[in-house]
């Protein structure tokens, strides 16, 4: 019986890769995943292939955490295009219909976008990559079916309006939006751009969107796979590990609880333990980051209401 190939490193650790333009987020993290040398990764939160931008990438053990990046808020910068609705709701869709912008102010559009700060419903476009029964969206609409979906409830934190091209500004039949958005997880921002040019009674399609930030990683923390790339060159993958950051990154916005060598055995077990932290940690049902005496990551807890914590995610031995 043949011996068993090894298919990469087993690391651990998160990567703030930037997203280049006109790749698909699978994509880029299967180039990452190869230039690492990494048996095993994912991404947090698929980036369209016209987005750029922050996209964390989870290796090994760090992919445990994963949902914690799924689930945070995201900052976004875009361009709307106004006066052009696309199929896609983004500039890669064939053009649906156009409409004059001439003579729309700053001011109307100021005034519109109130209507999209705080809670709002949003019904998801076809072309996103929410599942119907199993399969992507925006495989559906490739074959021409469209399927109803129901408006779900996102939070817009801030709504900035950064610059307004006219399209008397720009010598076009169009019109041109810059903003950026700080939203909550599952805000759509081509839904954004569609809306308001409905709203406009012009339509609008995403043109430019990038990534700023996803959860406590931005932009400025970001390294291009062309740069790492570079980096490696024809040398071994262990020199990119130092780009790697600790595999509870993505939890670090929690609390820590450091456990004594014996309560830290038996919490790698599995089973819930006492201690008298937990108290002054927070409530019942709250998240902690739990490390052993040696300072090493240990896993994620819940405290309970009898002072324990009860292991929830837990790095292998």
């Amino acid at each position: 019986m043949g011996r068993k190939r090894f298919k990469g490193r087993a690391i651990d650790g998160v990567l703030v890769l930037h997203k280049d333009g006109g790749m698909t987020s699978n994509d880029a993290l299967q180039k990452a995943k190869r230039l690492f040398f990494a048996a095993k990764a994912g991404h947090t939160g698929a980036l369209d292939p016209l987005a750029t931008g922050v996209l964390p990438l989870c290796f090994g053990e760090a992919t445990k955490f994963s949902q914690y990046l799924l689930d945070a808020d995201k900052r976004y910068r875009s361009t709307f295009c106004l006066g052009v609705s696309t199929e896609t709701g983004d500039s890669d869709g064939e053009v649906r219909a156009r409409h004059s912008v001439s003579g729309l102010t700053e001011e109307q559009i100021a005034k519109a976008l109130d209507n999209f700060r705080g809670d709002i419903q949003q019904v998801p476009s076809m072309y996103s990559a929410l599942k119907h029964q199993g399969q992507p969206l925006y495989k559906l609409a490739r074959q021409g079916i469209v399927v109803e979906r129901e408006p779900r409830s996102v939070t817009v934190y801030e709504l900035k309006l950064l610059d307004y091209r006219s399209a008397e500004r720009l010598g076009e039949e169009y019109a041109e939006l810059d903003v950026e958005v700080f939203c909550s997880k599952g805000t759509y921002i081509r839904s954004i751009a569609e809306d308001l040019g409905e709203s406009l009674g012009c339509g609008a399609h995403v043109s430019v969107l990038h990534r700023m930030a996803a959860g406590p990683f931005e932009e400025t923390q970001a390294i291009s796979l062309e740069a790492l790339s570079e980096e490696r060159g024809e040398g071994l993958a262990e020199q990119l590990d130092h780009h790697l950051l600790r595999v509870d990154a993505p939890v670090a916005q929690l609390p820590s609880l450091t456990l004594p060598d014996d309560s830290a055995y038996y919490f790698k077990q599995g089973n819930a333990v006492m201690d008298a932290q937990v108290y002054r940690l927070g409530d019942e049902g709250d998240m902690v980051r739990v490390f052993d005496s040696a300072e090493r990551f240990l896993g994620v807890a819940e405290l309970t209401d009898d002072g324990r914590v009860a292991p929830k995610r837990l790095l292998a031995s």
